[in-house]
Formats: C-alpha cells, sequence, structure tokens
C-alpha cells in the first residue's frame, strides 16, 4: 500500500518577498518572511489539497528553522524527513515581487545537507510520487542523494517528478548541469518546464518543439511547458500536443510560487488518475489563484479537490 502521496525532495527556504511592487531587488526598501522553497511550495500545496505529502530537507538549528516546522505541520505536512544540521543557518533567499518572473539572490546553507539515511528504501517503497527541482540537484551532497534516491524510486516503481526550475547562479558550471538533468531524465520523470527556465538553460530562445524533442530524446514522456499569461503546452510521446489559455488574472498581486501551485494541481489530478487535459485544466486553476494572491495560496483551495 502506497501510503504517501507525494516525497517532495529539497529546499525548504525562508524566502523574503519584496513589499515594493514591480520593482527589483536594487529598489525594494523591505521584505515580508513566507516559507518557501519550490518543493516545499509543493508539499504544502498537495498536503492542503488533502493529499498525504511528506517533505525530505535540511534546516538549521535556529529560529527559521523552527518557523519551518511550525508552518509545515500547521498544513500536515509529513516533517519526519526533515534534518537539523548543527552549526549551519536555515538558507535564506530574496526575491522581488513582480508580475513576471522574479529577481532572486540566495543565501544558501543548510537546504543542501540532504543525506542518503533521510530517504530509506522502506519510504520509497510505499510513496507514489518522488518529486524534485533543479535548484535542489545543483549542490552536492543533495545532488548524489537525490540521483542515487530517483534510481533507487524508480526501480521500486514510483513515478519521478521534477521542476526544472533552472538558474545560472545556482550551478557551478552548464555541463555540470546539463549531466545532472541528463542522468535525472533516465527515469522518466514528469517535467515541468518554464519559457525562463528554458531561456537560462539553452541561452537561446528556442521553438518549442526543439525544447520538447531534446527531453523526449533523454527518454521523458511528458514534458509540460508554462507559457506565463499565455497558457500551458504539454508534449507526449507520439501523441498529439495539448495547449491551453491562462485564465485570465485582472490584477496580479505576486508570481513567486505561480510554477509550483500549478505543478501542485496537476500531480494532485495525476495523483487522481484523471486524464492529461484535466490535469491542465487543475493546475491552472491553482496558478491563478497564487497570482492573486502574496505568498501562500488562500485557505479555500480544498474546494477543487472536492470537484474531482
Amino acid at each position: 500500500m502506497k501510503n504517501i502521496d507525494i516525497l517532495c525532495v529539497g529546499e525548504v527556504l525562508i524566502d523574503f518577498i519584496g513589499h515594493q511592487k514591480d520593482v527589483q531587488i536594487n529598489n525594494t526598501r523591505d521584505y515580508h518572511r513566507y516559507l518557501g522553497g519550490s518543493p516545499t511550495n509543493v508539499a504544502m500545496n498537495s498536503a492542503r489539497l488533502g493529499l498525504n505529502s511528506r517533505m525530505v530537507a535540511s534546516i538549521g538549528d535556529d529560529g527559521f528553522g523552527e518557523y519551518v516546522f511550525e508552518r509545515l505541520n500547521e498544513v500536515g505536512v509529513n516533517t519526519e524527513s526533515i534534518f537539523k544540521i548543527d552549526k549551519t543557518p536555515t538558507s535564506v533567499i530574496f526575491v522581488s515581487r513582480t508580475q513576471n518572473t522574479p529577481e532572486f539572490i540566495p543565501y544558501r546553507e543548510a537546504d543542501f545537507v540532504i543525506l542518503e539515511k533521510q530517504i530509506p528504501t522502506e519510504l520509497l517503497s510505499v510513496t507514489n510520487i518522488f518529486h524534485t527541482t533543479c535548484f535542489a540537484l545543483s549542490k552536492n551532497p543533495a545532488q548524489t542523494t537525490i540521483l542515487k534516491k530517483a534510481e533507487e524510486a524508480f526501480n521500486l516503481g514510483c513515478q519521478l517528478s521534477i521542476d526544472i526550475n533552472y538558474a545560472d547562479e545556482l550551478w557551478a558550471n552548464k555541463e555540470e548541469a546539463l549531466r545532472v538533468i541528463k542522468a535525472y531524465c533516465k527515469f522518466n520523470p514528469l517535467i515541468k518546464i518554464s519559457e525562463d527556465d528554458m531561456l537560462r538553460f539553452f541561452e537561446r530562445t528556442l521553438p518549442h518543439n526543439d525544447i520538447f524533442k531534446f527531453f523526449h530524446n533523454e527518454g521523458v514522456d511528458t514534458i509540460c511547458l508554462t507559457l506565463g499569461s499565455k497558457g500551458v503546452k504539454l508534449s507526449q510521446k507520439n501523441k498529439e500536443l495539448i495547449q491551453l489559455p491562462a485564465i485570465k488574472v485582472e490584477n496580479v498581486m505576486d508570481a513567486t510560487g505561480a510554477g509550483d501551485a500549478f505543478w501542485s494541481g496537476f500531480l494532485f489530478a495525476y495523483i487522481k488518475e484523471k486524464p492529461v487535459e484535466e490535469c491542465l485544466k487543475v493546475a491552472l486553476q491553482l496558478a491563478a489563484l497564487k497570482l492573486q494572491n502574496v505568498g501562500r495560496l488562500p485557505d479555500n483551495i480544498d474546494i477543487l479537490s472536492k470537484l474531482l
């Protein structure tokens, strides 16, 4: 019996999101604290949608670490696999508040100290989806741990998932990023990418079909490309491309976390064994809700779970 719907492995961060709207960090005067990190957002959103989600991460033995536990436990995320690292602060990231992809400055400390003992075989054997991010894979020991455990999860019949939230400043070099991403793709994960991610990754604007072809050639069946206000495209091997428009949002409050909200909705519907187009529709609803809220999603997202 697979009683863990989604195991989220990767970065827990304290996000300081700018209070001033539509300015970059150099013009941001003050910040508001939120719990962040892409897999953390997915774990929290999933728990609030009624799924059994568990977080594998590392934090400092400090006040921010206490805040992490409080916030995750508050929404029902299982925190038993979160380790406290002595004499190492909880990682912090400063983020601009914009309608588009935000600017960020990371101060990484505990987040990448993820060890194999945090993900025992017994845990993987009861897991439905193993989800991680490009951010989490960018530094050792987390990188080595995640790749090894992803292979083990795949061999145990888990569905893998990854948000390829690529950023140059997180990686030693592009060659390493390419090697690691290709290694993860061998396990046929569900892939979520954005146009901005792909521009940074390939260092040029590629036709969408070329992006899909790249990942299909690496052994991936399903690739979801988010296009911001232009909606989403989903490519599956040997199937017709699916394209859906975004839900119109009149007043965008904050784009931070919209991609995580989208992917939480997609994985939620996927776990419920819905057709892929329905997974996209749920994902778009959740992303639209996030765009209308600064920080976390509103409390009523469990309404979506009742629709399925």
